[in-house]
Order: C-alpha cells, then sequence, then structure tokens
C-alpha cells in the first residue's frame, strides 16, 4: 500500500485542470460556477469600488479569484481577497505569498465545509485580520475579526424581503455596505 503524498504549489502549477486549489495537501476541484456565487461577487466588489481607487495609504488591492500560498500544503482560491495599500503599495501578482488583510468567500451549496470550517481555521491560523461569508441562498453575511488567536463575530446581517440593509462591516467601516444591493435587491 503506498503511503499518501501531500501535494504542494509545484502540483498545483502543475495540474492541466482548471477551477482547482490546494487544501490540506490535496489538490481538490472547486465549484461549479453559479450565476447566484457570480452575481454575489461582482456587486460585492462593486460595493467595495470606492477603496480600490483610493491611492495612498487609505486604499485596497480588491481582487476575484486569487491563489494565496498560505504554506507548502495551502493554496486555496478565494472568491475575494483584500490588501491594504498602506501594509503593500505595489500591487501583488500571480499566486500571492502575502497574507490577505481580508478574505470574503460565497458560500455555495455542498461546498459549506470548506468555507465554514476548512478555510475559517486557516485563515484564523494564518491570521487574516478579517474573514467574511456572504450566503447567497439564505441572503446573510456573517464577518469575523481576529481577536487574540481566534476569530470573533463582528456582524450577522439578514437581507429579508425589499428593505434596504446598510451597515458598516469592518475593516471598510468607511463605507456603508449595502448587503441588499450585494444580493441583487
Amino acid at each position: 500500500m503506498e503511503a499518501f503524498k501531500l501535494k504542494t504549489l509545484d502540483d498545483l502549477l502543475a495540474d492541466p485542470e482548471e477551477r482547482i486549489e490546494l487544501i490540506d495537501g490535496e489538490i481538490v476541484q472547486r465549484p461549479m460556477a453559479r450565476m447566484e456565487h457570480g452575481f454575489v461577487q461582482s456587486n460585492t466588489v462593486a460595493e467595495l469600488d470606492t477603496l480600490r481607487r483610493t491611492s495612498g495609504p487609505g486604499g485596497w488591492w480588491i481582487a476575484t479569484e486569487v491563489s494565496v500560498n498560505y504554506s507548502m500544503h495551502q493554496c486555496p482560491v478565494h472568491d475575494l481577497a483584500g490588501w491594504r495599500k498602506g501594509r503593500l503599495p505595489e500591487r501583488p501578482r500571480g499566486v500571492v505569498e502575502i497574507t490577505p488583510d481580508w478574505v470574503c468567500e460565497i458560500v455555495s451549496p455542498g461546498h459549506e465545509r470548506k468555507d465554514t470550517l476548512t478555510l475559517f481555521l486557516l485563515l484564523q491560523r494564518h491570521r487574516v485580520p478579517y474573514y467574511w461569508l456572504i450566503w447567497p441562498e439564505d441572503r446573510s453575511l456573517v464577518a469575523w475579526q481576529l481577536d487574540g488567536d481566534g476569530y470573533r463575530t463582528i456582524a450577522s446581517l439578514t437581507a429579508t424581503g425589499d428593505e434596504a440593509l446598510k451597515q458598516r462591516i469592518p475593516p471598510f467601516d468607511e463605507l456603508e455596505i449595502d448587503l441588499g444591493y450585494i444580493l441583487g435587491e
């Protein structure tokens, strides 16, 4: 019987498949993109666009579908990830090896465990300051902030009906985030 060999970034880069990522030393298929996922992802970028346009220390590098190499056996592809320009003046390129300041995942049916447990623990361990999860089907957003060695919930929002749901959510305190818009109201 052959021992299980943990995969590395080199294995990931050599794999001809598309829509894959490296999680816990295993190359895994990313979920098929759904309209709801793409819509929420693009609306979130649009909602945060003023921060991307800001030059200097107040701005952000925010990207979609970005691979972040946290360690030899961990290179997930984040739905959205951001780095403060004050900490990282030059735009990241290629597979990023610098820990983001913010990560947002859009939870796909059947892949909840990866976003709510596997990535949650990975990002916590690598000290990503902010982690957001958005559930398009449940019309909700939960945000966590690193507090010591663990995450604590800083926002838990659910959009219901036609009501506008705007709130300032760290790390983007300077903006009122419109969850209704993000979810396609």
